[in-house]
């Protein structure tokens, strides 16, 4: 058994467990003298980490590309995840009843308007994958960046209730690859012992940014109108998709044919754990600048292209995948909840807050996502290398689970949100507990995140894809009755219901936790995706 109870596979050796990897050199575990170098170390204070994956020796790699380059891609990907993903969807949410108003139309028709475009997200989301996994990342990005431009205009140009919602459709389409593709770049571009910070931040912009459009579109809806929202976004959406093509590369890579030795760890006392395949084949000529636009730069996948089409879904068979997307999916998905209730509850008795005064409440979870992203960005890493040493430097995927605890958080903070809204307590108070559940989602969703990448690296676009589907689904379900059931039941049933919700999924925690080496073991062995002629990325 391994440390913190994780069951040790009876069928494979020690790290033959797929994402089972030897991490940390500095634990007692020594490599052959003779095979040393085959396998390739960190730098300065990470010098005795093994790095996984192990780069090849083509510069063209992802792995190999620059700090600075990786930086720029993480800056620019991100600064499109908070454009596309955290603006455009909750970016009306402070003035629905103000639209509502001035349309003429009960509020629930006005939130099916972001309804729709959850819709268009999440049922575009598996022709993301599949294209992004059969053509690259990058025409994926570049497209869906354009669907943002060309909505923004539109919902700039067209104000009737209509052009609304044809405009906000439009825009959908720029959501999912956001969602998901961007996510899924961590893995491209950064080692296992690096992906921590970044899975905080993205998960930072999805969850919390999101809470922070809501203060800036407030007072932009109460004194321009809400049509200057979209006007506000087409130099925003432009440049982003400028930066896109000059600055972003394609980061999708056939791995596989990258690696053809192996090498040997032995511990101390002579014993053999495993073998890790390093080595490389010819090194390719690294590609000029100007070779690096080029929007398509071949296939990826040998897979027809329904095959690709079926594998978010195929991947449900998997169940700790499935976990993970229903539990990162459904957290989520509260943030997203609470914003469409936040104006029907606060603009109404005894509260009677303008669309200034509703975005404002947002700055309470978009506080407490702040902190959650920092605090997650400063333990994960060091909490999964703490436990790999445990371990005897046997790093297990599961140990970035161990931040699920701060989970708990959320259905706190629904529990007492609902509660002080029902009962007519202080904004400042129900802002602040609105804060402390989004700390709950922050973690959740960095958690699994981070869990499924490490898991099953190979199926990580899917995985990405298949959460933010899930959320997007769950958002139009809800866009449809939430307003309706808020009114009836009262905003306190409503929330006493998530928060039992949310409770009995994070309490499955442990199941993943201590079983989840034994299933990826089960996983690898019984190669259902192959029975179903269906291949991950790592086998294209």
């Amino acid at each position: 058994m391994g440390f913190l109870n994780i069951l040790e596979d009876r069928h494979l050796g020690q790290l033959e467990v797929p994402g089972t990897a030897f991490l940390d050199n500095s634990s007692g575990k020594d490599l052959a003298p003779e095979k040393d170098t085959a396998l390739k170390y960190g730098t300065g204070k990470y010098a005795d980490t093994v790095l996984v994956p192990q780069p090849s020796d083509d510069p063209n790699d992802p792995l190999n590309f620059s700090p600075a380059k990786k930086l720029t891609i993480t800056s620019i990907v991100s600064f499109g995840t908070i454009i596309f993903s955290a603006v455009i969807a909750p970016m009306l949410a402070p003035g629905l009843v103000v639209i509502a108003e001035e349309f003429k139309r009960p509020l629930k028709d006005v939130s099916l308007a972001t309804g729709y475009q959850s819709l268009v997200a999440g049922c575009s989301l598996p022709l993301v994958s599949a294209c992004s996994r059969k053509w690259g990342k990058r025409p994926v990005m570049l497209i869906s960046a354009l669907f943002g431009f060309a909505g923004s205009i539109s919902g700039a140009l067209w104000t009737s209730f209509d052009g609304l919602i044809v405009s906000r459709i439009i825009q959908g389409g720029s959501i999912a690859a956001f969602e998901s593709v961007g996510i899924s770049m961590i893995g491209d571009i950064y080692f296992v012992h690096e992906r921590g910070f970044y899975m905080a931040l993205m998960q930072f912009l999805l969850g919390a940014t999101s809470n922070f459009t809501a203060v800036v579109a407030g007072p932009i809806t109460a004194n321009l109108g809400w049509e200057y929202l979209f006007y506000m976004l087409i130099p925003f959406t432009g440049v982003e998709t400028v930066l896109l093509f000059f600055f972003v590369p394609e980061t999708q890579y056939n791995r596989g044919t990258g690696f053809a030795g192996d090498t040997e760890i032995i511990t101390k006392d002579g014993g053999s754990i495993r073998s890790i395949e390093t080595g490389s084949t010819l090194v390719p000529q690294k590609k000029t600048y100007w070779q690096q636009l080029a929007v398509f730069t071949g296939t990826y996948s040998d897979d027809n292209f329904f095959q690709l089409l079926m594998m978010p879904f195929a991947i449900c068979i998997n169940l700790p995948v499935l976990w993970s997307v229903i539990v990162s999916g459904g957290a989520v998905a509260l943030v997203v909840v609470q914003s469409i209730i936040l104006p029907q509850v606060f603009s109404a008795p005894p509260y009677l807050l303008s669309p200034t005064g509703v975005g404002y409440l947002s700055m309470g979870p978009f506080v407490g996502g702040l902190l959650s992203a920092v605090v997650m960005a400063a333990i994960g890493d060091p909490l999964v290398r703490w436990a790999c040493r445990r371990n005897g430097g046997v790093y297990e995927p599961e140990y970035r689970l161990l931040s699920m605890v701060g989970g708990f958080l959320m259905p706190l903070g629904a529990l007492l949100f609902g509660y002080l809204a029902q009962n007519g307590v202080s904004f400042w108070a129900t802002a602040s507990v609105h804060g402390v559940d989004v700390i709950g989602v922050i973690c959740v969703a960095t958690s699994t995140a981070a869990y499924g990448v490490d898991a099953y690296r190979e199926m990580a676009s899917e995985i990405f894809v298949l959460s933010a589907a899930f959320k997007a689904f769950v958002f139009y379900s809800f866009s449809y009755f939430v307003n309706d059931w808020t009114a009836s039941a009262g905003v306190g049933q409503v929330f006493y219901v998530l928060s039992l919700i949310t409770t009995i999924i994070i309490l499955t925690t442990p199941v993943i936790f201590v079983w989840g080496k034994v299933y990826r073991s089960y996983w690898a062995r019984a190669n259902i995706l192959g029975k179903l002629h269906l291949r991950t990325h790592a086998e294209d």
